[in-house]
């Protein structure tokens, strides 16, 4: 079933490349989306940042304008075509594929990591597993940024079912018709920081409209 959500998540994603972004044109969310982006443009000023599940580069165009490097992971050959074309200024950045679950090929000791939009698609039962490969691939005391949605009814694709794990799914279409059932998640603010607390230090949880923002210390 593990491995069944997973492929079923990259063949979406592979599917809905070109269409990506159009996620980040809803005018509600505007205002968020615009501090999200001002708080990454100077949040990892100087780091060398490790990021998994980078999609199409939305975010790593922000990030890119203070660190000093970013490693930009994501399983998806056709995410990473487009992220590629994006100008990320003299920030040196590097794109691999490479599944967060093993971050094959990735050398260990990124001084920072970030992911946005990814821990909601993690199933519950293998973040304790992602936490552990994602951290490994860090600096001890690394910072760790992450971003993701918050449910917020009338904006928010409707959760079609939850599973025996507790793992909630939405019904998704796209452009060419086609219907994808997706994992998507959305954990309360106690939830991130139960999660987390054994993994990471000085969590701080910080909650926007439609999204929310978690910084971290990595613990080893």
């Amino acid at each position: 079933m593990k491995q069944e959500i997973d492929k079923a998540m990259a063949d979406y994603y592979a599917r809905r490349a070109s269409e990506y972004e159009r996620v980040y044109q809803k005018p509600e969310r505007q205002a968020d989306l615009r501090r999200l982006a001002d708080l990454l443009s100077s949040a990892f000023a100087g780091q060398d940042v490790l990021e998994v599940a980078c999609g199409t580069g939305y975010w790593t165009q922000f990030i890119a304008k203070s660190a000093r490097s970013i490693v930009a992971t994501d399983i998806n050959p056709e995410v990473l075509d487009i992220a590629r074309r994006k100008d990320y200024g003299p920030c040196w950045v590097t794109f691999l594929e490479s599944s967060a679950y093993s971050l094959a090929g990735v050398e260990a000791g990124c001084s920072a990591g970030f992911h946005g939009f990814w821990w909601s698609h993690i199933p519950v039962q293998k973040i304790g597993a992602f936490i552990t490969c994602f951290h490994a691939a860090l600096s001890k005391d690394a910072m760790v940024v992450m971003i993701d949605n918050a449910y917020v009814e009338g904006s928010s694709t409707p959760i079609s079912r939850r599973d025996e794990n507790g793992n909630t799914y939405q019904i998704r279409q796209l452009q060419d018709g086609t219907k994808h059932e997706v994992l998507k998640n959305f954990p309360s603010s106690l939830g991130l920081r139960t999660i987390l607390k054994p993994h990471a230090n000085d969590v701080r949880v910080t909650p926007f409209d439609y999204y929310w923002m978690v910084r971290y210390r990595t613990k080893r």
